[in-house]
C-alpha cells in the first residue's frame, strides 16, 4: 500500500506522516503549504507541493508513485471564518473533495479516508454525541464538511469507493516525541491561544461567551490528543485493508471540559496565571460537543491511550516552547 495525505504538512497531517513513518507505511504528502511546514515532516517522506484539486498534478501523483489508498486532511477549519466567508470554504472543502474523489475513482483508488467534524451535528442534541443523530450543522464548515460525507456516500453506491468518515472533535496536543506540533502561527485552538498568552506571546485570552447553557456559561468541548487521533487513522486504514465497507465514526473521548477547566489546566501546568476576558458569542458555536465513540472503538478496534487534560496540555506546552526557542 502507497498512501497519499493531503495536508499531510499541516497540523494533524504532519502527525499522520509521522506515524507512516514510525510504523514503516509507504506514503506521500500532497500540500500547497498554504498553512502547513514542509520541515515538520519525516525527511524521508516525498512531499509534492501544490493543490488537491489539480486533476493533472493528481493524475501524476496516482501514477508516479502508485497510490492506493488516500487520507484527506485538506481543509479549511475555521468556523467563525466559514460564517464570514461561506463560499470560500464550499469551494476550498466541497468542491476541491469532489475533484478529489472522483480523480482516486477514475484510477481505481477504493479505499478513501476522510476527516469530517463534529460541527456536522449543530446544536441539535444533548449528551453524547452519536453518529445516526439527526446533522443540523450552525456554519458552513459543518454543512462544508457533511456534504462531502454525502458525496463519498453516493460515490461508493455508484462506484465502489470504500471510505471511513472520521468525525474530530477537538484536537489538541502535540507529538509526545516533539517532532511536530500546531505550527501555524494564526490557529485559533483554545489550548494553543491558552498556552501563547501563559507564555507572553498573547497579552490576554478571550473566553467568547460565558451564558452558554452549560455548568459555567462556557462552552464544552471533547478534547482529543492529536496522536490518538492519527492513530484512528491507521485502525480505518487498517478497516479498509480488511475488506471494510463504508462507515462513519466519531473520534473523541467521551468527556467534555468547558473554556473555564482547559484554562484552569493551562494555569496548572505553565504555573502561570494569565489574563482572561469574557467577550461576546461567536456565530456557529454549539454549546457542547461531546463524542460517543463506541464505533470507532468496537468496530475499527481504535484504543487511545493519551486520554488526560493534563497530558494534552503539557504536550502542547512544550511545542510551544520548543518553536519559540527555535526563533530566537
Amino acid at each position: 500500500m502507497t498512501l497519499l495525505i493531503t495536508g499531510g504538512a499541516g497540523y494533524i497531517g504532519s502527525h499522520m506522516a509521522w506515524l507512516c513513518h514510525d510504523q514503516n507505511i509507504s506514503c506521500v504528502v500532497l500540500d500547497d503549504l498554504s498553512t502547513g511546514f514542509s520541515d515538520k515532516l519525516p525527511q524521508d517522506t516525498p512531499l509534492v507541493v501544490g493543490d488537491v484539486a489539480d486533476e493533472t498534478l493528481l493524475e501524476a501523483v496516482f501514477k508516479q508513485h502508485a497510490i492506493t489508498a488516500i487520507i484527506h486532511f485538506a481543509a479549511k477549519i475555521v468556523v467563525p471564518e466559514s460564517v464570514a466567508h461561506p463560499l470560500d470554504y464550499y469551494r476550498e472543502n466541497t468542491a476541491k473533495s469532489c475533484v478529489l474523489i472522483d480523480a482516486a475513482i477514475k484510477h481505481g483508488i477504493k479505499k478513501f479516508v476522510f476527516s469530517s467534524t463534529a460541527a456536522v451535528y449543530g446544536n441539535a442534541h444533548d449528551g453524547l454525541l452519536k453518529e445516526k443523530f439527526n446533522k443540523i450543522p450552525t456554519s458552513p464548515y459543518g454543512h462544508s464538511k457533511l456534504m462531502i460525507e454525502q458525496i463519498l456516500s453516493d460515490a461508493h453506491h455508484a462506484h465502489g469507493l470504500n471510505y471511513v468518515a472520521l468525525r474530530y472533535f477537538n484536537v489538541a496536543g502535540a507529538d509526545p516525541k516533539g517532532r511536530t506540533g500546531q505550527s501555524n502561527p494564526h490557529a485559533t485552538h483554545l489550548i494553543k491561544l491558552a498556552n501563547l498568552v501563559a507564555l507572553g506571546k498573547l497579552p490576554e485570552l478571550l473566553i467568547f461567551g460565558d451564558n452558554y447553557p452549560t455548568p459555567d456559561g462556557t462552552g464544552i468541548r471533547d478534547y482529543i490528543h492529536v496522536a490518538d487521533l492519527v492513530s484512528a487513522h491507521a485502525c480505518a486504514l487498517n478497516y479498509l485493508q480488511q475488506g471494510g465497507t463504508p462507515l462513519v465514526a466519531n473520534c473523541g473521548y467521551g468527556q467534555g471540559f468547558s473554556v473555564r477547566e482547559v484554562i484552569a489546566a493551562v494555569k496548572q501546568v505553565s504555573g502561570i496565571d494569565f489574563k482572561v476576558r469574557v467577550t461576546s458569542r461567536r456565530e456557529g458555536d454549539p454549546a457542547s460537543l461531546v463524542a460517543d465513540a463506541t464505533i470507532a472503538r468496537k468496530v475499527l478496534g481504535w484504543t487511545p491511550h493519551l486520554n488526560d487534560l493534563t497530558t494534552i496540555v503539557r504536550h502542547a506546552l512544550d511545542w510551544e516552547k520548543k518553536i519559540t526557542h527555535s526563533k530566537q
